[in-house]
């Protein structure tokens, strides 16, 4: 095996791995994936690997962007702060092993609604809250996961265009 197929499987690994870390907060998403296309475009030192790092790069950081943006902008309109978000994400965690498969989006609703009864000290109001909460989260990770999936076909066509034209 070359240095080429050996870069080149590494970095369809971890831009999988960034892909599923968008979705499950315990693995880095994005970043994974960005860092599979830097060491796939510094590997094969070809002008496909910089187009790819080029355009797979802006696609990724644009992701990551929007879904902060996205996600932080409705949050300050409805005055709920990032610790929302944060005991969200711990939830999710717990609810990740504490139930398997659907326990990481169970336990991050759950982790959401008892920082914002807390914070409220109203069900109601904290019901409220917390589906707004998980909406802007929702609308983020969609939008980072869209541009990392097309980072990830930028990969899948320089890679085919690299090995089909290499002598």
């Amino acid at each position: 095996m070359t240095a080429d197929i050996i870069a080149t499987i590494a970095t369809a690994v971890l831009i999988v791995i960034g892909c599923v870390g968008i979705v499950v907060p315990v693995l880095p998403g994005s970043i994974t994936a960005l860092i599979g296309l830097i060491i796939w475009a510094f590997v094969v030192r070809a002008p496909e690997g910089w187009v790819v790092l080029a355009l797979g790069g802006t696609l990724l950081l644009a992701g990551m962007s929007a879904s902060l943006v996205l996600t932080g902008s409705k949050l300050k309109r409805r005055a709920i702060p990032n610790r929302t978000l944060l005991f969200g994400v711990v939830g999710a965690v717990i609810g990740m092993f504490v139930i398997p498969v659907v326990g990481l989006f169970i336990g991050f609703v759950v982790g959401l609604l008892l920082s914002e009864t807390v914070r409220n000290k109203d069900f109601n109001t904290a019901l409220s809250t917390s589906w707004v909460a998980a909406k802007a989260m929702g609308v983020g990770i969609l939008v980072e996961l869209s541009c990392a999936l097309l980072a990830s076909l930028t990969f899948i066509i320089g890679a085919i265009v690299y090995f089909v034209t290499a002598n």
